[in-house]
């Protein structure tokens, strides 16, 4: 250890090879912002040299660390103003020294100390009771260190320090210059607690709303009169932030001096601690022409709920109609009021990115050559589109078997009838659940059950033969199994029995009589979402809310399911179709029914001791996952998933960035990724069948084949629609629909599923299983299993 004396200050300079030495941290990664961190500096304050003060002396030279020495108050305050220590460690153990709470108030009082841990090393005490460390906390120690002269225990100490308090005063410095954009940006900017109690605003803010800072922080939204007091209009904006979206309009200000003004705002709501939103950001600028501005918008607010984005519209569209100069010509009052309403469709806020690229592309357009022009509008034709994720099947040579799933799965079926072939179906009756058998627990299941269930963490665990211990009632116990591990009634704080009639009421009201989607097939579904899960990945991303979400919307996704596709349901008028619109039917009366018989009695109201605002967030993602399960927009999901979370991952890791924590996590756990996972796993788990061992996987491909025989079967006898002719049960090959079915929908989704959950075994069954298929294909036979030799 090399030391320069100088007064009452000793400084060390750190070795470059040791047992315990590292190379220094240079980069830090805060958000967006990557940091460069200096050396770190200690200053040691101790009146004698000790065992304690050569520790730590010791420790800091081994860990990289520059370290001085100050042996009284005033050349410890002289050093560390000159210096500006990241650590300090003050004696604390003998007061005839000196007053180590006064040094640590006067450092304290200084700038420079603002983000200095301050460590207090305080006398070890075996026979006496351990003291308050609330008087060091009063004078400005940040902790205490009991002391240890043991250079491991230093060193670890310091490395913790490192790396908890230090990085965390670091990130924080750091924060200065945030603030500094802030405070010079010319945008006003207000930021609001989740409970909208404003917390910050800018001096750009306060010159145009006339208000001081000191009027305004502390204080809720209502009781500033700033926006406006249109109530549909600002529920229209809490219902976008309140869960995680970002808002941008416009909308009037109140000034101070009761003044309107008009401002461009976007609203952005900041996730924190536990994935909660615990911010809103606004971000305001003022319209050019606010007088033009105030007079156009009041009549467009007077005549329409839609946000205006900008009351200056320049179309750049080569050959548009120019709505500015239009609306002073003619007279008649006709062409008025459609220049009027072309004005206000123009200046809409309601942009989403598709619009966004549309506008690129029409700027574009203006100055390039004619054939890219013209090949400009062929992109512009198919960006116009609604069907944008999902593949054009060609007309020539196509599999039948894919068109017909296709034609299935994902359209309303009303798009195969022509003039008057709607026909209306006969009324059906709602299953309601009948008599429920004696109530069970966890403790008393059946030994054969218990032996059924006894593998179900793992992948390749047998459902049927649950189906079979059960009497085809596996969704209770599996689920009370699977609840029990992931803590559900912990975190929903009901009981088991509340938990236990509530899975016996869902179960009595899935159909029994369905070949296909009935309770097994929910148990089935839970089971995987359990799976997926546990896995690590999956661990890292999902807050405990998603996952009792996820868990629950398993189990409830298929409930009262009619044996039928939403294409028979709107091709027969059912009532369900009329009441849904034909648009995602079943999915929607899934959903809706599940919170209707939880809430509709106390004993299975599962939901009854939540807090409100934790109930509805559960339930929008509860709704969100079970219609994630309609297939009509399979595609979009899988390639909103493959685009937001395999390709940023990928990208990190070719960049070497396989390591950078805060990198990942920003793609993991922003607010609309996660939505997309969840959205993923339920998908996944729920047409899962080809990826489970074979014998599992030919029992399911009998089953899902029977019920679309069935409707065939039912469509002929009504004179219906035969929305998927290749189910026919005298002429179908089954192996043929599932290599469809795999190669259409499952390769490309569980390739993505895998990338990101890895999922090795499901992948090798997936292969397994495709091959047994395309054997039987190949041998021309159109059965489940081919015939015994």
């Amino acid at each position: 250890m090399e030391e320069k004396e100088g007064a009452d200050i000793l400084e060390t300079s750190p070795v470059s090879n040791g047992p315990w030495c590292k190379a220094p941290v240079t980069d830090v990664q805060f958000g967006p912002m990557r940091l460069h961190q200096d050396q770190l500096q200690v200053l040691l304050v101790f009146a004698k040299e000790d065992n304690q003060s050569n520790g730590f002396c010791w420790a800091c030279e081994k860990a990289g660390f520059r370290c001085n020495i100050a042996r009284t108050p005033e050349s410890a305050l002289e050093c560390f103003l000159d210096k500006h220590h990241d650590i300090i460690i003050i004696d604390h153990r003998h007061s005839r020294y000196f007053d180590a709470e006064a040094l640590c108030r006067s450092i304290r009082t200084t700038k420079p100390s603002e983000n200095t841990v301050i460590i207090g090393v305080v006398r070890r005490h075996a026979d006496r009771e351990e003291s308050s460390i609330l008087p060091l906390i009063s004078a400005g120690f940040t902790r205490r260190y009991v002391e240890n002269s043991n250079i491991m225990a230093c060193y670890n100490e310091l490395i913790q320090l490192e790396f908890g308090e230090v990085r965390a005063q670091f990130k924080l410095r750091a924060c200065n210059s945030l603030f500094t954009a802030l405070e010079k940006s010319q945008e006003a900017i207000e930021i609001t607690s989740e409970d909208h109690v404003i917390q910050y605003v800018n001096p750009a803010f306060e010159t145009v709303m006339g208000y001081q800072i000191g009027e305004l922080i502390g204080k809720e939204l209502t009781e500033v009169p700033i926006n406006e007091k249109k109530a549909d209009f600002l529920d229209t904006i809490n219902s976008c932030i309140k869960i995680g979206k970002e808002w941008q309009g416009m909308y009037y200000a109140k000034k101070k001096n009761g003044d309107n003004i008009q401002q461009n705002v976007k609203i952005l709501p900041v996730v924190g601690q536990g994935g909660k939103i615990r911010h809103y950001v606004s971000i305001s600028r003022l319209c050019n022409d606010n007088n033009k501005a105030e007079k156009t918008c009041e009549r467009v607010q007077a005549e329409s709920q839609t946000d205006i984005q900008t009351c200056r519209h320049k179309d750049r569209r080569k050959g548009s109609l120019d709505v500015r100069s239009t609306t002073s010509r003619g007279s008649d009052g006709s062409s008025q009021r459609r220049h009027s309403s072309m004005a206000r469709i123009h200046s809409m806020t309601i942009e989403a990115p598709i619009t966004k690229v549309i506008n690129i592309i029409n700027a574009a357009q203006e100055s390039s050559p004619m054939p890219v022009a013209e090949a400009l509008d062929r992109v512009l034709e198919i960006l116009r589109t609604t069907e944008l994720y999902s593949p054009q099947l060609g007309t020539k040579d196509e599999d039948p078997h894919t068109s017909d799933l296709v034609g299935g799965l994902m359209t309303d079926g009303l798009r195969r009838l022509s003039g008057n072939e709607y026909i209306l179906s006969a009324k059906q009756t709602h299953q309601v659940a009948g008599s429920l058998i004696s109530p069970i627990s966890l403790n008393d299941i059946p030994p054969r059950i218990t032996q059924a269930m006894e593998n179900e963490e793992h992948w390749d665990f047998d459902i049927f033969e649950l189906e079979a211990a059960t009497h085809k009632r596996p969704l209770v116990y599996l689920g009370l199994k699977i609840f029990a591990r992931f803590g559900i009634c912990e975190f929903l704080n009901c009981s088991e029995s509340t938990l236990r009639s509530w899975l016996q009421v869902i179960e009595a009201n899935y159909h029994s009589s369905n070949s296909y989607h009935n309770s097994t097939h929910s148990a089935d579904v839970l089971h995987a979402t359990a799976y997926f899960l546990s896995k690590e990945r999956v661990k890292q991303t999902l807050d405990p809310i998603d996952e009792v979400a996820a868990l629950i919307a398993a189990t409830v996704h298929d409930v009262d399911h009619p044996g039928r596709t939403n294409s028979f349901l709107c091709n027969a008028g059912s009532e369900l179709a009329i009441l849904y619109n034909d648009t995602a039917v079943l999915e929607s009366h899934h959903a809706a029914l599940a919170f209707q018989l939880t809430t509709r009695d106390d004993k299975c109201n599962i939901f009854k001791n939540m807090e409100r605002n934790e109930y509805r967030t559960l339930r929008q993602a509860i709704i969100d996952m079970v219609l994630a399960t309609e297939m009509t927009k399979h595609f979009e999901h899988v390639n909103k998933f493959v685009n937001s979370i395999n390709k940023p991952l990928a990208a990190l890791e070719e960049n070497g960035n396989n390591g950078d924590g805060d990198s990942i996590k920003t793609v993991l756990t922003s607010p609309e990724n996660r939505i997309l996972i969840k959205r993923m796993l339920i998908k996944c788990a729920d047409i899962s069948n080809p990826c489970r061992p074979i014998e599992q996987c030919i029992e399911w491909a009998g089953r899902i084949s029977e019920e679309y025989f069935a409707q065939t079967d039912e469509e002929k006898r009504q004179g219906l629609p035969v929305v998927m002719p290749v189910f026919d049960r005298n002429t179908c090959s089954i192996p043929k629909s599932q290599i469809s079915f795999i190669d259409y929908f499952i390769t490309d989704m569980f390739d993505a599923w895998d990338a990101f959950a890895d999922l090795p075994n499901l992948m090798q069954h997936l292969d397994n299983n495709f091959k047994y298929w395309k054997g039987l294909d190949e041998r021309k036979l159109r059965s489940l299993r081919p015939p015994p030799e």
